[in-house]
């Protein structure tokens, strides 16, 4: 009977020591959306991700979507935030040129603003996919 509960039970995986490319790959994916996916040489995937995010990001700049801050305030704020954050680079350049701040006072810009909210949470998706491809768990 024992020996059947341990046959049904798996084995433990060691734990694999950190890769170059295991840190690399997640960091710049996020830094440069698709781009932790084109340095392992994931070409498709990696111009997709690229296109889909920046395209999502710019449309929600161009409906003068607002950009969220890093605060304390409102839960809503902080998600936002976290979401904004995701968008990695782009986020980063939209602050430093002031961009984002528009007032959420039609339904358009309020569009715009989910649109950069979902680009930053789908390179979220896109660097954790490029981390599991880095350490072999996916191809």
């Amino acid at each position: 009977m024992a020996n059947s509960t341990t046959a049904k039970t798996k084995a433990v995986e060691p734990a694999q020591p950190a890769s170059m490319m295991s840190i690399i790959a997640p960091a710049v994916g996020w830094l440069i959306p698709g781009a932790g996916h084109l340095i392992q040489r994931r070409w498709i995937r990696g111009l997709l991700l690229l296109v889909s995010i920046g395209t999502l990001f710019v449309l929600g700049l161009l409906m003068q979507g607002h950009i969220y801050k890093a605060n304390g305030g409102d839960i809503l704020d902080i998600l936002g935030f976290i979401g904004d954050l995701g968008a990695g680079g782009m986020y980063i350049a939209t602050l430093a040129l002031n961009g984002g701040q528009g007032a959420i006072a039609f339904a358009i810009a309020d569009y715009g603003t989910k649109f950069m909210i979902v680009a930053g949470l789908l390179n979220f998706i896109a660097v954790a996919d490029a981390y599991h491809i880095a350490i072999g768990k996916k191809q």
